[in-house]
């Protein structure tokens, strides 16, 4: 697997964009794995006997917040190990769980699976992230990043796509099931999961480059005992073993520790009380109260990471800014093929074609016009990448509003494009700026942080309350307008990043070293 960094200039530009390549197939079937999940939805719910908030779970939380959880010590391990053989065994873990999803029986395995979905899946970005930025100089690098990015949507359309073609014709050729007892969905769950263990075994071909090399910046010694690191930082983020790594600090850290779960469980307490599902506030609680075990370890282990990504309020704008997009996002694009079955009457075939086409023709567009677009603005403005990530924060509200009032598909379709064109033009914005804020090495844990905003904030919780608000007042378009309420915050935390970015940049060096790093 992998083998040395190339050594000349030449070379490594033009092996970049191979990589960048392979990197784009590695995150377009990453979400065709994550999203297939959208167009089975309504034939999952009949046959396990689930309601809106249950596809909201599966979808968003049971995925999400394991792989929030997983994504900090997987991104801190991409930060020690080798990255290309990290993100091969990741992507070879979430391709088999894919495939086991559809050997599922009941909501619990495939529960189960769909947390090994998420695991699986944690490895990719903060490996792919860093990679990226070693591969590219920070001219090209919200490019880059906005390409590799737009696999997310073309991986999500295609998703549905396959997905629903598979479960159409299998359901014409097999109504009482097919090979197996197999029923359609799970046929298109096998379906799009092996081919992943094929991808994996080209993934492991890649080229490892030097840390830091592509800024002039000297490659940092290599860590004595990456694994033993990772093991170390499962101590800091994963229930009960949080308990364990908080009494290494001591007395006071394991106080605080106590403290925050307790404060943790007393909300999820609450909510319950009131009539909230207990599963999905608990899977919330565990992440939420994780985050804060890691946050409070890693001030404690690695002060300068902590200083460039916890203490930096523009790092932290940034990443709730792009949460509160991904919090409407992920929501439209789970929930859009079940209006468009339900609502519209549209066959599964035809809806995966048309949503499917949708996203990956508008994810991709705003994806490379957004990071294009970033880039030659931050030319002459050291803001300016955060251009893109303010009017992805407002943008898609009309259009959501259009969307998913529609009553024919003739007005359907062009807004939920628009809305997810003018959505995703900030990602790879925000995520070049939160590399910018931080040093080489710490670059797949800025990535996973990064990431514990779009999974906590967006999927876990964008998903699940549509579809809960959906359940209540039996109205999917009631559901998913009721998200808007977040776009006046998401608005507001996007101009605070864009004044607080360019200081915080400018300093970097300083308060790493200010923090005890040696540069």
């Amino acid at each position: 697997m992998g083998g040395t960094a190339a050594t000349t200039a030449p070379e490594t530009s033009r092996y970049a964009w191979y990589v960048l390549g392979t990197l784009f197939l590695v995150y377009v079937l990453n979400f065709v794995d994550r999203q297939v999940i959208s167009i089975l939805a309504e034939d999952i719910k009949r046959d396990l006997h689930l309601a809106d908030e249950d596809l909201g779970f599966l979808y968003g939380t049971a995925f999400g917040v394991f792989y929030a959880l997983f994504g900090i010590p997987l991104g801190r391990l991409a930060d020690h190990w080798h990255r290309v053989r990290l993100m091969t065994i990741g992507l070879a873990l979430w391709s088999a769980m894919t495939a086991l999803s559809g050997l599922s029986r009941s909501g619990g395995q495939l529960t189960a699976a769909r947390v090994g979905v998420g695991i699986g899946e944690a490895t990719a970005s903060p490996s792919a992230y860093s990679l990226i930025s070693d591969y590219f100089p920070r001219r090209l690098r919200a490019t880059a990043l906005s390409i590799y990015s737009a696999g997310l949507f073309v991986g999500g359309g295609c998703s549905l796509f396959i997905g629903g073609l598979i479960v159409q014709n299998w359901n014409r050729a097999y109504p009482g099931g097919g090979p197996l007892g197999l029923a359609g969905w799970q046929a298109a769950f096998l379906g799009v999961g092996l081919p992943g263990l094929v991808l994996a075994l080209w993934v492991s071909t890649l080229r490892e480059p030097i840390r830091g090399r592509i800024e002039g910046l000297p490659e940092p010694a290599p860590h004595p005992a990456p694994l033993r690191a990772f093991a170390g930082e499962l101590l800091t983020i994963v229930p009960p073993l949080t308990l364990i790594g908080a009494a290494h600090g001591g007395r006071p850290a394991l106080g605080i520790n106590l403290v925050a779960l307790a404060v943790v469980a007393g909300l999820v307490a609450l909510l319950v009380s009131l009539g909230e599902p207990v599963l999905q506030w608990a899977a919330i609680g565990i992440g939420v109260y994780a985050v804060f075990s890691w946050a409070a370890a890693l001030r404690r282990r690695d002060p300068a990471t902590f200083a460039l990504i916890v203490g930096t309020p523009a790092f932290l704008c940034t990443v709730v800014t792009y949460g509160l997009n991904a919090f409407l996002s992920y929501a439209a694009s789970f929930w859009a093929a079940p209006y468009a079955l339900r609502v519209l009457g549209a066959s599964p075939a035809d809806t995966g074609l048309l949503a499917g086409g949708c996203g990956a023709l508008a994810g991709f567009l705003g994806l490379t016009i957004g990071g294009v677009a970033a880039d030659r603005l931050r030319r002459s403005n050291p803001a300016g990448r955060l251009v893109p990530v303010i009017l992805g924060a407002v943008m898609p509200a009309p259009f959501l509003v259009a969307a998913f009032t529609a009553g024919s598909a003739w007005l359907f379709y062009p807004c939920l494009f628009v809305a997810l064109l003018s959505a995703s033009c900030a990602l790879g914005a925000a995520a070049a700026t939160t590399q910018d804020l931080v040093l080489p090495r710490m670059r797949g844990t800025a990535t996973a942080t990064f990431f514990i905003g779009t999974t906590l904030i967006g999927l876990a919780l964008g998903p699940y309350l549509a579809g809960r608000v959906s359940t209540l007042s039996g109205s999917l378009s009631v559901g998913m307008l009721s998200l808007l309420v977040v776009v006046p915050v998401g608005l507001a935390t996007a101009i605070a990043a864009y004044r607080l970015v360019p200081a915080a940049e400018a300093s970097r060096e300083d308060r790493a070293r200010a923090a005890g790093e040696v540069i």
